[in-house]
């Protein structure tokens, strides 16, 4: 009966969830089968210019920690370089980790096994003993959008992130910190939490994170390959620690520009893509030549730009950008090891490449 009153309420959750956003509504591209090989074409076939793809690529080559930059325009991969790497290569992709975490989460949210607002004391108690009340009742929905309330301090990709991976007691770390906020009240990056949010993924459903991802989106999205950092606790890392291979990124990507549909069936609800890919805070910040990005649900989006667009993005480099407007999908990995404070560094000369480049090759 439990299961049956969550899938009523999620269902009018989903109904409700983009009340007061716009859809994106992409203009004609074709609903492509994610799980078939991608069909290809060239920058011209799909109307680009193709001299601004080769300066772009050119200025890739430049970029001695980029290792992939993929292209998909109206459903067809039309640039695939790779740079000291193969189309075979699995790339730890950090925190786009976290994007996949949130679209497993509006799966589980659609069965009716968890709900958005939900407290994670509900699936957590067992694990950790004597959780703070308020602590405790930290939701599902606080985790999505970065609002735990939880000290934490994740500057450059380093502090509690280093701290935390290297704990004997991962979910004792995060849960140990000291609440500084009303959950929900104010924004605070957070891979710990998104971890917690994996871990109540895990705990709602009894599947391991792996196991749900393949189940539920990898297998019906063509991924047949992925890694998953295991934890000395036996979780996996739901904040950081995805391995996948780039065009099956790109494949992520094309099932958010076609709102959740593969070959016009459902995979993940359209709602659940509309509501991740809408800003949630009025603040705004820039990163070099990308101007007004904010946040979504696991999602960072930049809704005022003159070609509006949403992006995961992981430490070093790692993006997955979608245009929807440009029925685009643009996906980028780099050499992250050993970047250090040099990091911004690399993600800002990488997104400056594909604002600057290759956005407005297809324009």
């Amino acid at each position: 009966m439990l299961r049956i009153l969550r899938t009523l309420m999620a269902a009018l959750f989903l109904a409700a969830c983009n009340s007061d956003t716009v859809e994106p509504e992409p203009s004609g591209p074709p609903n492509i089968d994610l799980a078939l090989p991608w069909t290809t074409a060239s920058v011209a076939e799909v109307g680009g210019s193709t001299a601004m793809v080769a300066t772009g690529v050119e200025r890739a080559r430049l970029n001695d920690r980029l290792r992939s930059l993929l292209v998909v325009k109206d459903g067809r991969l039309v640039v695939e370089e790779y740079f000291n790497g193969s189309q075979g290569d699995l790339h730890d992709v950090r925190s786009v980790t976290k994007s996949v975490v949130s679209a497993l989460t509006g799966l589980i949210v659609e069965r009716g096994d968890l709900g958005v607002d939900d407290q994670i004391g509900d699936y957590l108690d067992s694990l950790v003993s004597d959780l703070e009340p308020a602590k405790a009742a930290i939701t599902i929905d606080h985790l999505l959008t970065m609002a735990s309330g939880l000290e934490w301090d994740e500057s450059g990709g380093f502090g509690d992130y280093v701290q935390w991976i290297r704990s004997d007691d991962h979910l004792g770390y995060i849960l140990g910190k000291p609440l500084v906020s009303d959950p929900g009240s104010r924004y605070n990056y957070n891979s710990g939490a998104v971890h917690l949010l994996g871990v109540a993924l895990e705990q709602a459903t009894g599947t391991r994170l792996p196991e749900l991802a393949d189940e539920l989106l990898f297998s019906r999205i063509g991924i047949s390959r992925s890694r998953w950092e295991p934890l000395r606790d036996g979780f996996h890392n739901g904040g950081a620690g995805l391995d996948l291979r780039p065009r099956d990124l790109a494949r992520f990507g094309q099932l958010y520009l076609q709102m959740g549909e593969s070959a016009g069936s459902p995979v993940l609800p359209k709602e659940w893509v509309a509501r991740s890919s809408a800003a949630r805070y009025n603040w705004r910040f820039d990163s070099g030549g990308l101007r007004g990005i904010s946040y979504g649900a696991l999602w960072w989006v930049v809704p005022e730009a003159s070609e509006p667009l949403y992006f995961a993005w992981g430490f070093g480099g790692q993006y997955v950008v979608i245009v929807p407007g440009m029925n685009l999908v643009i996906v980028t990995t780099t050499s992250w090891p050993g970047m250090g404070a040099e990091a911004g560094a690399y993600e800002r000369r990488t997104m400056d490449l594909l604002v600057d480049h290759i956005i407005p090759a297809f324009r």
